[in-house]
Protein backbone atom coordinates (compact mmCIF):
# COMPACT_ATOMS: atom_id res chain seq x y z
CA UNK A 1 0.00 0.00 0.00
CA UNK A 2 1.03 3.57 -0.28
CA UNK A 3 2.52 4.76 2.67
CA UNK A 4 4.10 8.17 3.29
CA UNK A 5 7.05 8.54 4.96
CA UNK A 6 7.90 12.58 5.71
CA UNK A 7 6.63 15.35 7.43
CA UNK A 8 6.50 17.58 4.43
CA UNK A 9 4.28 15.19 2.05
CA UNK A 10 2.34 14.56 5.30
CA UNK A 11 1.42 18.28 5.67
CA UNK A 12 0.92 18.29 2.04
CA UNK A 13 -1.83 15.70 2.14
CA UNK A 14 -3.45 17.66 5.61
CA UNK A 15 -3.53 20.74 3.02
CA UNK A 16 -5.77 18.28 0.32
CA UNK A 17 -7.50 17.20 3.16
CA UNK A 18 -8.24 21.08 4.08
CA UNK A 19 -9.01 21.92 0.76
CA UNK A 20 -11.48 19.03 0.09
CA UNK A 21 -13.49 19.20 3.39
CA UNK A 22 -13.94 22.97 2.82
CA UNK A 23 -15.24 22.40 -0.74
CA UNK A 24 -17.87 19.41 -0.40
CA UNK A 25 -20.55 22.01 0.69
CA UNK A 26 -20.31 23.65 -2.58
CA UNK A 27 -21.55 20.77 -4.27
CA UNK A 28 -24.61 21.38 -1.46
CA UNK A 29 -25.09 24.31 -2.27
CA UNK A 30 -25.77 23.93 -6.07
CA UNK A 31 -27.84 20.71 -5.80
CA UNK A 32 -30.29 22.93 -2.94
CA UNK A 33 -31.24 24.57 -5.66
CA UNK A 34 -33.89 21.63 -7.19
CA UNK A 35 -33.14 19.52 -4.33
CA UNK A 36 -33.75 18.81 -0.51
CA UNK A 37 -30.73 18.23 1.61
CA UNK A 38 -31.89 15.27 3.18
CA UNK A 39 -32.29 13.71 -0.06
CA UNK A 40 -28.57 15.29 -1.40
CA UNK A 41 -27.30 13.70 1.65
CA UNK A 42 -28.10 10.38 0.73
CA UNK A 43 -26.23 10.70 -1.96
CA UNK A 44 -23.23 12.11 -0.51
CA UNK A 45 -23.19 9.03 1.97
CA UNK A 46 -23.21 6.91 -1.18
CA UNK A 47 -19.97 9.22 -2.58
CA UNK A 48 -18.22 8.67 0.48
CA UNK A 49 -18.48 4.73 0.43
CA UNK A 50 -17.85 4.48 -3.04
CA UNK A 51 -14.27 6.21 -2.37
CA UNK A 52 -13.88 4.48 0.28
CA UNK A 53 -13.55 1.38 -1.66
CA UNK A 54 -11.74 2.34 -4.41
CA UNK A 55 -8.95 3.70 -2.13
CA UNK A 56 -8.75 0.63 -0.62
CA UNK A 57 -8.45 -1.17 -4.00
CA UNK A 58 -5.93 1.28 -5.48
CA UNK A 59 -3.40 2.60 -3.27
CA UNK A 60 -4.58 0.36 -0.12
CA UNK A 61 -3.68 -2.79 -2.05
CA UNK A 62 -0.90 -1.58 -4.31
CA UNK A 63 3.31 -1.61 -3.61
CA UNK A 64 5.43 -3.76 -1.39
CA UNK A 65 4.80 -2.00 1.82
CA UNK A 66 2.25 -3.55 4.39
CA UNK A 67 -0.85 -5.95 3.93
CA UNK A 68 -3.63 -5.34 1.32
CA UNK A 69 -6.86 -4.44 1.94
CA UNK A 70 -8.46 -7.43 1.76
CA UNK A 71 -5.75 -9.06 3.75
CA UNK A 72 -5.68 -6.41 6.66
CA UNK A 73 -9.52 -6.73 6.91
CA UNK A 74 -9.25 -10.21 7.68
CA UNK A 75 -7.25 -10.24 10.48
CA UNK A 76 -8.46 -6.83 12.04
CA UNK A 77 -10.23 -7.71 15.73
CA UNK A 78 -13.94 -7.25 16.02
CA UNK A 79 -12.82 -4.37 18.78
CA UNK A 80 -11.13 -2.34 16.04
CA UNK A 81 -14.00 -2.79 13.08
CA UNK A 82 -15.98 -1.55 16.51
CA UNK A 83 -14.42 1.04 16.50
CA UNK A 84 -14.26 2.47 13.12
CA UNK A 85 -17.92 1.65 12.70
CA UNK A 86 -18.90 3.92 15.87
CA UNK A 87 -16.44 6.96 14.25
CA UNK A 88 -18.65 6.41 11.45
CA UNK A 89 -21.90 6.50 13.19
CA UNK A 90 -20.96 9.71 15.58
CA UNK A 91 -19.69 11.23 11.98
CA UNK A 92 -22.70 11.09 10.60
CA UNK A 93 -24.66 12.26 13.56
CA UNK A 94 -22.59 15.23 13.53
CA UNK A 95 -22.47 15.72 9.66
CA UNK A 96 -26.32 15.32 9.46
CA UNK A 97 -26.92 18.59 11.55
CA UNK A 98 -23.66 20.34 10.03
CA UNK A 99 -25.47 19.87 6.95
CA UNK A 100 -28.49 21.21 7.92
CA UNK A 101 -26.76 24.18 9.37
CA UNK A 102 -25.35 24.39 5.99
CA UNK A 103 -28.68 24.83 4.37
CA UNK A 104 -30.05 27.52 7.30
CA UNK A 105 -27.29 30.03 7.93
CA UNK A 106 -25.40 29.25 4.90
CA UNK A 107 -21.51 28.15 4.78
CA UNK A 108 -19.39 31.33 5.75
CA UNK A 109 -21.52 30.56 9.31
CA UNK A 110 -21.84 26.97 9.91
CA UNK A 111 -18.15 26.53 8.82
CA UNK A 112 -16.65 28.40 10.86
CA UNK A 113 -18.93 27.84 14.38
CA UNK A 114 -19.20 23.88 13.91
CA UNK A 115 -15.97 23.12 12.34
CA UNK A 116 -14.25 25.72 14.74
CA UNK A 117 -15.53 24.27 17.58
CA UNK A 118 -14.85 20.62 16.16
CA UNK A 119 -11.13 21.53 15.62
CA UNK A 120 -10.91 22.95 19.13
CA UNK A 121 -12.22 19.81 20.95
CA UNK A 122 -11.09 17.80 18.25
CA UNK A 123 -7.58 18.27 18.93
CA UNK A 124 -7.64 18.51 22.44
CA UNK A 125 -9.20 14.66 22.44
CA UNK A 126 -6.74 13.46 20.08
CA UNK A 127 -3.69 14.99 21.17
CA UNK A 128 -4.56 13.45 25.02
CA UNK A 129 -4.40 9.69 22.82
CA UNK A 130 -1.28 10.62 20.93
CA UNK A 131 1.06 13.70 21.73
CA UNK A 132 3.56 14.37 18.91
CA UNK A 133 4.67 18.08 18.08
CA UNK A 134 4.89 21.14 20.37
CA UNK A 135 1.94 21.54 22.55
CA UNK A 136 2.82 25.27 23.20
CA UNK A 137 2.96 25.75 19.13
CA UNK A 138 0.20 23.64 18.38
CA UNK A 139 -2.34 24.99 21.31
CA UNK A 140 -1.74 28.36 20.43
CA UNK A 141 -2.67 27.96 16.93
CA UNK A 142 -5.90 26.04 18.34
CA UNK A 143 -6.09 29.42 20.37
CA UNK A 144 -5.62 31.76 17.00
CA UNK A 145 -8.82 29.80 15.75
CA UNK A 146 -10.56 30.13 18.42
CA UNK A 147 -10.53 34.17 18.07
CA UNK A 148 -11.42 33.63 14.33
CA UNK A 149 -14.59 31.49 14.97
CA UNK A 150 -15.38 34.74 17.37
CA UNK A 151 -14.70 37.43 15.28
CA UNK A 152 -17.05 35.02 12.38
CA UNK A 153 -19.72 34.66 14.94
CA UNK A 154 -19.60 38.87 15.66
CA UNK A 155 -19.49 39.90 11.85
CA UNK A 156 -22.45 37.35 11.77
CA UNK A 157 -24.65 39.58 14.05
CA UNK A 158 -23.76 42.38 11.94
CA UNK A 159 -25.46 40.43 9.16
CA UNK A 160 -29.10 42.21 8.12
CA UNK A 161 -31.68 40.08 7.03
CA UNK A 162 -35.10 38.95 8.27
CA UNK A 163 -34.83 35.09 8.93
CA UNK A 164 -33.74 35.86 12.40
CA UNK A 165 -35.00 32.83 14.04
CA UNK A 166 -33.95 30.53 11.45
CA UNK A 167 -30.89 31.33 11.45
CA UNK A 168 -30.73 31.17 15.16
CA UNK A 169 -31.54 27.33 14.68
CA UNK A 170 -28.63 26.89 12.06
CA UNK A 171 -26.51 28.31 14.70
CA UNK A 172 -27.62 26.03 17.20
CA UNK A 173 -27.44 23.39 14.80
CA UNK A 174 -23.56 24.46 13.91
CA UNK A 175 -22.99 24.13 17.85
CA UNK A 176 -24.28 20.81 18.23
CA UNK A 177 -22.82 19.65 15.26
CA UNK A 178 -18.75 20.80 16.22
CA UNK A 179 -19.34 18.39 19.80
CA UNK A 180 -20.30 15.77 17.92
CA UNK A 181 -17.87 15.99 15.44
CA UNK A 182 -14.80 16.67 17.81
CA UNK A 183 -14.68 12.72 18.66
CA UNK A 184 -15.41 11.21 15.48
CA UNK A 185 -11.72 11.11 14.37
CA UNK A 186 -10.51 9.29 17.95
CA UNK A 187 -12.55 6.33 17.00
CA UNK A 188 -10.91 5.93 13.91
CA UNK A 189 -7.62 6.08 14.80
CA UNK A 190 -8.11 3.73 17.48
CA UNK A 191 -8.59 1.17 15.30
CA UNK A 192 -5.20 1.85 13.77
CA UNK A 193 -1.66 1.55 14.79
CA UNK A 194 -0.30 4.94 14.63
CA UNK A 195 3.12 4.33 15.47
CA UNK A 196 3.57 1.74 12.05
CA UNK A 197 1.72 1.64 9.20
CA UNK A 198 4.04 -0.61 7.40
CA UNK A 199 3.61 -3.51 9.85
CA UNK A 200 0.72 -2.66 12.25
CA UNK A 201 0.16 -4.85 15.29
CA UNK A 202 -2.10 -7.55 15.00
CA UNK A 203 -5.56 -6.98 15.11
CA UNK A 204 -5.21 -2.79 14.08
CA UNK A 205 -6.04 -1.64 10.43
CA UNK A 206 -4.20 0.21 7.92
CA UNK A 207 -5.92 3.54 7.25
CA UNK A 208 -7.38 2.51 4.06
CA UNK A 209 -9.00 -0.43 5.92
CA UNK A 210 -10.20 1.76 8.63
CA UNK A 211 -11.37 4.38 6.37
CA UNK A 212 -13.62 1.90 4.66
CA UNK A 213 -15.03 0.54 7.56
CA UNK A 214 -16.08 3.80 9.17
CA UNK A 215 -17.76 4.61 5.73
CA UNK A 216 -19.38 1.53 6.39
CA UNK A 217 -20.65 3.16 9.67
CA UNK A 218 -21.71 6.30 8.21
CA UNK A 219 -23.79 4.00 5.52
CA UNK A 220 -25.50 1.94 7.93
CA UNK A 221 -26.45 4.05 10.05
CA UNK A 222 -27.78 6.93 7.72
CA UNK A 223 -30.55 4.20 7.30
CA UNK A 224 -31.92 5.54 10.83
CA UNK A 225 -30.82 8.72 10.66
CA UNK A 226 -31.68 10.62 7.35
CA UNK A 227 -34.69 8.54 7.58
CA UNK A 228 -35.95 10.16 10.71
CA UNK A 229 -34.64 13.56 8.95
CA UNK A 230 -36.76 12.89 5.69
CA UNK A 231 -40.22 12.41 8.28
CA UNK A 232 -39.49 15.20 10.46
CA UNK A 233 -36.90 18.10 8.52
CA UNK A 234 -35.39 20.78 10.56
CA UNK A 235 -36.82 23.13 7.76
CA UNK A 236 -39.79 22.88 5.45
CA UNK A 237 -42.32 19.85 4.62
CA UNK A 238 -41.31 16.39 5.09
CA UNK A 239 -39.89 14.83 1.96
CA UNK A 240 -39.91 10.58 1.00
CA UNK A 241 -38.18 8.30 -0.21
CA UNK A 242 -39.91 8.06 -3.34
CA UNK A 243 -39.08 11.68 -4.43
CA UNK A 244 -35.42 10.53 -4.24
CA UNK A 245 -35.47 7.40 -6.84
CA UNK A 246 -37.28 10.25 -8.86
CA UNK A 247 -34.38 12.72 -9.02
CA UNK A 248 -32.63 12.99 -12.32
CA UNK A 249 -28.85 12.09 -13.07
CA UNK A 250 -27.70 15.75 -12.00
CA UNK A 251 -28.97 15.49 -8.60
CA UNK A 252 -27.98 12.57 -7.52
CA UNK A 253 -24.37 12.91 -9.29
CA UNK A 254 -23.83 16.50 -7.57
CA UNK A 255 -24.93 14.75 -3.98
CA UNK A 256 -22.22 11.38 -5.19
CA UNK A 257 -19.55 14.23 -6.14
CA UNK A 258 -19.59 16.06 -3.03
CA UNK A 259 -19.34 12.47 -1.40
CA UNK A 260 -16.56 11.63 -2.87
CA UNK A 261 -14.71 14.59 -2.07
CA UNK A 262 -15.08 14.50 1.52
CA UNK A 263 -13.63 11.21 0.85
CA UNK A 264 -10.30 12.15 -0.60
CA UNK A 265 -10.05 14.30 2.16
CA UNK A 266 -10.40 11.99 4.81
CA UNK A 267 -8.68 9.56 3.42
CA UNK A 268 -5.43 12.02 2.94
CA UNK A 269 -5.83 13.18 6.33
CA UNK A 270 -5.66 9.32 8.13
CA UNK A 271 -2.77 8.64 5.55
CA UNK A 272 -0.69 11.87 6.68
CA UNK A 273 -1.63 10.92 10.49
CA UNK A 274 1.21 8.22 10.56
CA UNK A 275 3.66 11.00 10.36
CA UNK A 276 1.91 14.16 11.17
CA UNK A 277 0.57 12.65 14.17
CA UNK A 278 -3.56 12.88 14.41
CA UNK A 279 -3.79 15.86 16.67
CA UNK A 280 -2.06 17.91 13.92
CA UNK A 281 -3.57 16.13 11.22
CA UNK A 282 -7.26 16.46 12.25
CA UNK A 283 -5.98 20.16 13.64
CA UNK A 284 -5.13 21.01 9.76
CA UNK A 285 -7.71 19.05 8.22
CA UNK A 286 -10.44 21.22 10.01
CA UNK A 287 -8.63 24.28 9.25
CA UNK A 288 -11.40 23.81 6.16
CA UNK A 289 -13.27 26.34 7.68
CA UNK A 290 -11.03 28.83 6.13
CA UNK A 291 -11.62 27.23 2.65
CA UNK A 292 -14.96 27.27 3.30
CA UNK A 293 -15.36 30.58 4.36
CA UNK A 294 -13.37 31.85 1.27
CA UNK A 295 -15.99 29.97 -0.81
CA UNK A 296 -18.92 31.83 1.21
CA UNK A 297 -17.92 34.94 1.37
CA UNK A 298 -16.31 35.74 -2.11
CA UNK A 299 -18.10 33.25 -4.52
CA UNK A 300 -21.67 32.66 -2.54
CA UNK A 301 -21.67 36.42 -1.23
CA UNK A 302 -23.37 35.09 2.33
CA UNK A 303 -22.28 38.32 3.36
CA UNK A 304 -23.25 40.95 0.80
CA UNK A 305 -25.99 42.83 2.60
CA UNK A 306 -23.80 43.26 5.50
CA UNK A 307 -23.22 46.78 7.14
CA UNK A 308 -19.94 48.92 6.81
CA UNK A 309 -16.93 47.45 8.61
CA UNK A 310 -18.03 43.57 8.24
CA UNK A 311 -15.33 43.24 5.38
CA UNK A 312 -12.97 44.16 8.13
CA UNK A 313 -14.10 42.04 10.31
CA UNK A 314 -13.76 38.82 8.01
CA UNK A 315 -10.48 39.92 7.22
CA UNK A 316 -9.20 39.48 10.94
CA UNK A 317 -10.82 36.18 10.80
CA UNK A 318 -9.01 35.01 7.99
CA UNK A 319 -5.59 36.22 9.38
CA UNK A 320 -6.14 34.58 12.80
CA UNK A 321 -7.11 31.56 10.94
CA UNK A 322 -3.89 31.25 8.68
CA UNK A 323 -1.63 32.30 11.58
CA UNK A 324 -3.10 29.71 13.36
CA UNK A 325 -2.50 27.17 10.80
CA UNK A 326 0.51 27.66 10.41
CA UNK A 327 1.22 27.10 14.12
CA UNK A 328 -0.19 23.52 14.17
CA UNK A 329 2.11 22.76 11.20
CA UNK A 330 5.11 24.38 13.34
CA UNK A 331 3.98 22.49 15.83
CA UNK A 332 5.53 19.08 14.25
CA UNK A 333 8.72 20.55 13.08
Amino acid sequence: MFIIENYSLAIVFCIITMICWGSWANTQKLASKTWRFELFYWDYVIGILIFSIISALTLGSIGTQGRTFISDLKQADVSNIGSALLGGIIFNAANILFSAAIAIAGMSVAFPIAIGLALVLGVFVNYSASQPGDPLLLFGGVAMVVIAVIINAVAYKRKTGADQKVSGKGLMLSLVAGLLMSFFYRFIAASMDMNDFISPAAGKMTPYTAVFVFSVGIFLSNFIFNTILIKKPFVGEPTSYAAYFKGGFDAHFTGILGGMIWGLGNSFNLIAAGKAGPAISYGLGQGATLVAALWGVFVWKEFKDSPAGTNRLLTGMFLFFIGGLALIILSGL
